[in-house]
């Protein structure tokens, strides 16, 4: 039987090294020192530290018009997703929308700084100490 994986998420976007760089910092993720992402390259190329995941953003001329029909959603590695929260909103990501819940359940939809959702969760680690 024949089958696919994903070779990498592309992201359409109208500055592909800025959104690249903006996701470098977001993610932790690097790019290849053989072909490294220069201002004015139309399509740059971003890796997971493991090289399991690969963003590829790609200069377009139409701007953002509708929501995602898809998006990521990012789970803290390390701390809460309030304090994550707050590191993206430094960044510049946008808050969309506020779906946590009074019971720590949820997510919280934000931008990048080209309009592109995602979704911020719980840590693995808040997750597990709220079991009984």
């Amino acid at each position: 039987m024949v089958t696919s994986y994903v070779s990498h998420t592309t992201v359409d976007c109208a500055d592909a090294y800025a959104l690249s760089r903006w996701w470098q910092a977001v993610l932790d993720y690097s790019e290849n020192p053989d072909d490294p992402n220069e201002p004015g390259h139309e399509e740059c190329m971003i890796y997971s530290r493991d090289g399991r995941h690969r963003l590829l953003f790609i200069e377009v001329p139409e701007v953002k018009q509708v929501k995602n029909r898809i998006h990521l959603d990012l789970r803290p590695v390390d701390g809460t997703r309030d304090a994550e929260l707050a590191r993206l909103t430094e960044l510049g990501a946008a808050v969309v929308a506020d779906r946590r819940e009074a019971d720590g359940t949820g997510w919280v939809v934000l931008a990048d700084p080209e309009g592109n959702e995602f979704c911020i969760l719980r840590s693995d680690a808040e997750i597990a100490g709220s079991r009984p």
